[in-house]
């Protein structure tokens, strides 16, 4: 994991590195542009597979984020939070969390026939709050699966709005 996560940075790096040095004055939304294009899909590439749980893991990996924020002059003095909000960029936990359910969703929506389909059973539940279907895991006997993406995924499924879920 610290392999994956330090070569992810690293490659990150580099290519802010080539943008600070061949840009002069660069706006910010050349920055934004930049950013999603050239070094936001090497922290994105299977993340949610090998997702970062350690915080050095996430620390490496929000560096490179915390340095693409620091090529746009005018959000010098603004705490980290406040320059993604105003960047429109994401914290790696929201981007995880994000791309979990996305691949989530597209693995109940072919499971039906693939090996596999016993990771998760749908239910549907008469609760008057939640949204009316619930999300069970397959048991497993190990606790070394705790990170597993199908152990990750389960509670924020089960917490979504009913409106969310039926759309």
């Amino acid at each position: 994991m610290s392999q994956q996560c330090a070569l992810a940075a690293k490659r990150a790096s580099c290519i802010l590195g080539c943008i600070k040095h061949s840009i002069t004055g660069p706006s910010k939304q050349v920055i934004i542009l930049l950013y999603s294009v050239l070094v936001w899909p090497h922290f994105e590439y299977c993340v949610q597979f090998w997702a970062p749980q350690l915080k050095k893991h996430v620390k490496v990996l929000e560096c490179g984020q915390r340095r693409a924020t620091k090529l746009v002059k005018v959000l010098k003095g603004m705490s980290f939070e406040k320059q993604l909000r105003t960047l429109n960029f994401s914290s790696l936990e929201k981007r995880q969390l994000r791309g979990n359910l996305s691949t989530l969703y597209s693995f109940l929506r072919r499971a039906s026939g693939e090996g596999g389909a016993d990771l998760f059973s749908l239910g549907s539940s008469n609760r008057t709050h939640g949204n009316g279907s619930r999300l069970h895991q397959g048991t497993f006997r190990l606790d070394i699966r705790k990170h597993f993406f199908t152990d990750r995924v389960v509670k924020p499924c089960n917490r979504l709005p009913r409106e969310v879920v039926n759309v």
